[in-house]
């Protein structure tokens, strides 16, 4: 291994301590980068996500804007974009659990793997300092001696030389110096010993322990390394996944621009503001100059004929202004419930959705009936699973809500006949007296829809006391319907709608005209008070003689 033979010469050791504590931090500082990269795609969606809520239209079940090409390509350019916004999240996230929790879990590892290294690297150093303080201690130990040893001969021969010396001295110097050789070799060979010993353990130090230990640390940087590469990777792929749905948001995108239809959208314009009204006449010619080539005499006269003329002009220019709406301002004023306040057009189409509106209402009311009643059916067979007295209250509502919706469509197609100018018999009777009698008192100025002309209409309602009139005519004029039958209630109708005849459970009452498929019939008391009940709320007796036969109550 390079690291080996490049560095142990030198005893780098702390330069490799350095550089994988330096591997480390940069492992750390790319995490860091990383989990900013998160923060902004998090922030960069979250954004996106918010701007596509901003800018989506707040629909309205009563009043939906026009559907125009254009419109509904941007709401797919939202649509398409908030895709888009996830897709972002998408990279967010996978960065996040691929790459930057990846990186601080093997960051973690790291750095327990290198301080254990780095431990054993410090204790095999700490042995070897202390085998060669050893061996310099006997070393030491065995240069004084061999000092001492010689001071000892050195004295030794002096004395053995000197004729003034005696024997004792002779002899006490002999002794040392045998005792001081003998301690010279036993350091000799402690010091023989040491160095071997130390020899023998640096020869392993720089060629088992320290090889060893700077091969773990050159695999754990290469490791390190790798992980670095393979973050790199990830982190790239993290982007690459989510490319064929971004490219398809564009796409997305790019068909909705191409579904604009100019066309489409001026024909929508065209159907959505429609008026129904006709383009106003000429204006008459008004000749102011006539009186004067008249004669005194006749002043008078053509002064009456002016003040008349002048009427006319008034009138003819008022009926003018009214049709010229179109062209000028729309009238302002209330909302009215038959839309009479509407261009004949717009008030069809009004009423025509009202209408069908109500009928998918009257059509889940029905379904709601038709349940209850097998409901009921199944607890009266088996009472065990159920009381079929307590479905009468939300069997009673529903059918209280189906007599509502018959007579709220009974009304609006009322005013739609009107509107499409169906009359005819005694159908237009009826529509005309359901029309007086079942709209509601807070309703204002609706007499304002009862007329032919569209200026009255503009311009606000007729007096009062003529659709008073016309009701009168209507019923008070004509002789009483004679009876056709009789029926019993079935069930009470409380009857608080006008035109309609409240009754009680059991009662009887005349019958004078059938239900027509509205679901009405029109009965009268002995008293003389008529009105409409629910055909499904009474049992029909038709006398087989209806000129003559009378019912008896």
């Amino acid at each position: 291994y390079r690291w080996l033979t490049d560095t142990w010469k030198d005893d780098q050791f702390d330069s490799l301590d350095k550089h994988t504590q330096w591997g480390i931090d940069f492992l750390e500082r790319y995490a860091k980068f990383v989990k900013e990269r998160i923060e902004i795609e998090q922030n960069y969606a979250k954004q996106l996500r918010n701007l596509v809520k901003k800018y989506c239209p707040k629909r309205s079940s009563k009043d939906e804007e026009p559907r125009f090409t254009s419109c509904i390509a941007f709401f797919n350019i939202l649509n398409e974009l908030n895709d888009y916004a996830g897709q972002r999240e998408v990279v967010a996230e996978e960065m996040a659990h691929r790459v930057y929790g990846e990186l601080m879990r093997y960051a973690h590892d790291l750095k327990t793997e290198r301080k254990m290294h780095l431990q054993e690297g410090r204790k095999a150093q700490q042995y070897l300092d202390m085998c060669w303080k050893q061996m310099d201690n006997s070393k030491k130990k065995f240069e004084r001696e061999c000092r001492e040893a010689e001071k000892a001969q050195q004295s030794y021969e002096r004395l053995d030389n000197d004729t003034n010396a005696t024997k004792a001295d002779v002899e006490k110097a002999k002794q040392q110096l045998n005792l001081r050789t003998h301690m010279a070799d036993e350091n000799k060979n402690e010091y023989a010993a040491q160095l071997q010993n130390f020899n023998g353990e640096q020869h392993k130090h720089f060629y088992v322990v320290i090889p060893q230990i700077y091969k773990q640390l050159q695999e754990m940087d290469e490791r390190r390394t790798i992980k670095l590469s393979e973050c790199y990777r990830g982190f790239a792929d993290s982007e690459r996944k989510v490319i064929p749905i971004i490219s398809k948001c564009l796409e997305g995108m790019i068909l909705a621009a191409k579904s604009v239809d100019e066309r489409r959208d001026s024909q929508m314009v065209v159907d959505s503001f429609k008026s129904g009204f006709e383009p106003p006449g000429d204006f008459p010619f008004e000749d102011y100059s006539q009186h004067i080539y008249r004669t005194i005499s006749d002043g008078t006269i053509s002064a009456s004929k002016q003040e008349s003329g002048k009427m006319d002009a008034k009138t003819t220019v008022g009926k003018a202004k009214g049709k010229l709406w179109l062209f000028g301002k729309k009238p302002k004023g209330p909302a009215l419930e038959d839309f009479s306040h509407l261009p004949p057009e717009q008030r069809r189409k009004k009423l025509q959705q009202r209408i069908d509106e109500l009928n998918r209402e009257l059509q889940k009311e029905s379904d709601q009936k038709e349940a209850l009643n097998k409901m009921k059916d199944v607890y009266e067979k088996n009472p065990q699973m159920g009381d079929p007295g307590s479905l009468q209250p939300k069997l009673a509502e529903t059918m209280n809500n189906i007599d509502r919706l018959r007579m709220e469509i009974h009304k609006n197609e009322a005013w739609l006949s009107e509107v499409e100018g169906k009359t005819g018999g005694r159908g237009d009777r009826r529509h005309s007296s359901d029309i007086n009698h079942l709209v509601t008192q807070g309703r204002e100025s609706p007499e304002g829809s009862y007329t032919d002309d569209a200026n009255q209409e503009v311009r606000g309602p007729p007096q009062q006391h003529s659709h008073h009139n016309e009701f009168d005519d209507e019923f008070e004029d004509d002789d009483p319907l004679p009876a056709i039958g009789h029926c019993k209630a079935i069930y009470p109708f409380d009857g608080h709608n006008e035109g309609t005849l409240a009754m009680k459970e059991g009662e009887v009452l005349y019958i004078i005209e059938e239900d027509k498929g509205d679901g009405w019939t029109r009965a009268r008391r002995q008293n003389g008070e008529e009105g409409y009940v629910p055909t499904s709320y009474i049992d029909v007796t038709l006398e087989k003689n209806r000129r003559k036969q009378t019912p008896q109550i």
